[in-house]
């Protein structure tokens, strides 16, 4: 049997990040196998596994490796299908295998969640497959109801605890902490369209653009949004709620909250673009990346808005035979034209 995820580890030490992705995975019950294999020291071994996992139906790869981390590179370079990275904390605190992951140069595109995170990486491949499997998307939404309340029963567990003089205890009318929103309830959806992509900021037009221009040469259907999640929030909630489509991409700079709050608002995947507004990016891509567990975002390189369209073409190409041919011939064009 064909699984429809394959885990592969940089190192045999990088185990108990993919317990977490396993658990995830087991979770969500969707099919997996595991393999270790290094993109530096068993370079055929990576290069055979993923061109025949790809030939024989695997529909997504998770890269599990620390340190240099080029491992999620490595098999992007021999698979069109979805690449999710997860960088591992061995020295650095992380951060050199993250850059090594998110930085790739198109038309290298990796999904990279947060350091560490493999539970997340289970989560995001889940949510790459839910987009034409029922089953996944309703475990997706049970799993996600369970973070859900486990918030609030930390909040009843500590305020249990708290019995200062001064302390009141607050009430807010109406509010029912069981009362977790279905998006897939909501009646008032406008015509669909495979992907929204949303800006934070008219400075980030041109990495906007260039989503654009791809998304239109894969021939993927889009709609296309301005709006601030800080400026205009009750704008921004109801743009969300009312977007009928399989996935978003935010695009932001700064402190980049656009990505946490369509996360906040939709059980969708989202897709995360930062930009060097200030810092070369890096706050921007902290911000979008290193999320909780529950609610990944597939993290693409700073001012890189192609590599995000080009994930875009990844994820529905596994879903889509049309798209699906669209992705492998841009990426062999793009090829060809470095070599030139």
């Amino acid at each position: 049997m064909v699984p429809e995820v394959m885990v592969i580890l940089g190192s045999g030490s990088d185990l108990k990040i993919a317990k977490k992705t396993m658990g995830s995975l087991e979770e969500l019950q969707i099919s997996y196998s595991l393999k270790v294999a290094s993109a530096h020291r068993t370079h055929e071994k990576v290069k055979n596994l993923v061109i025949k996992a790809t030939e024989n139906g695997v529909k997504v790869f998770i890269a599990i490796a620390g340190l240099s981390a080029h491992l999620s590179g490595s098999i992007a370079s021999y698979t069109h299908r979805p690449v999710i990275g997860v960088p591992v904390d061995v020295k650095l605190s992380g951060l050199d295998s993250l850059l090594s992951s998110v930085q790739t140069p198109y038309p290298a595109s990796i999904a990279t969640v947060g350091i560490d995170r493999g539970d997340n990486a289970g989560i995001l491949a889940a949510k790459i497959l839910a987009i034409s499997n029922e089953k996944i998307k309703n475990n997706l939404h049970d799993l996600r109801k369970t973070y859900h309340d486990k918030i609030h029963s930390s909040e009843k567990e500590i305020l249990s605890q708290i019995n200062g003089g001064y302390y009141k205890n607050f009430q807010i009318n109406g509010l029912n902490n069981n009362n977790f929103k279905d998006e897939n309830s909501n009646n008032e959806l406008t015509n669909k369209v495979d992907v929204a992509v949303i800006l934070d900021s008219y400075s980030n037009i041109k990495i906007g653009e260039n989503i654009i221009e791809l998304l239109n040469k894969l021939e993927i259907s889009h709609d296309f949004k301005i709006i601030s999640p800080i400026a205009n929030p009750m704008e921004f909630e109801k743009y969300i709620n009312t977007k009928n489509v399989k996935f978003f991409i935010g695009v932001g700079g700064l402190s980049a909250h656009i990505t946490g709050s369509i996360v906040a608002l939709s059980e969708k995947l989202v897709i995360g673009v930062p930009c060097s507004n200030q810092l070369n990016g890096l706050d921007a891509l902290f911000s979008m990346v290193n999320m909780p567990p529950g609610v990944p975002v597939a993290t693409v390189g700073i001012d890189n808005g192609y590599n995000g369209a080009l994930l875009i073409g990844k994820i529905l190409g596994v879903h889509d035979k049309k798209i699906e041919t669209n992705l492998k011939g841009e990426i062999a064009n793009e090829r060809i034209f470095k070599e030139i």
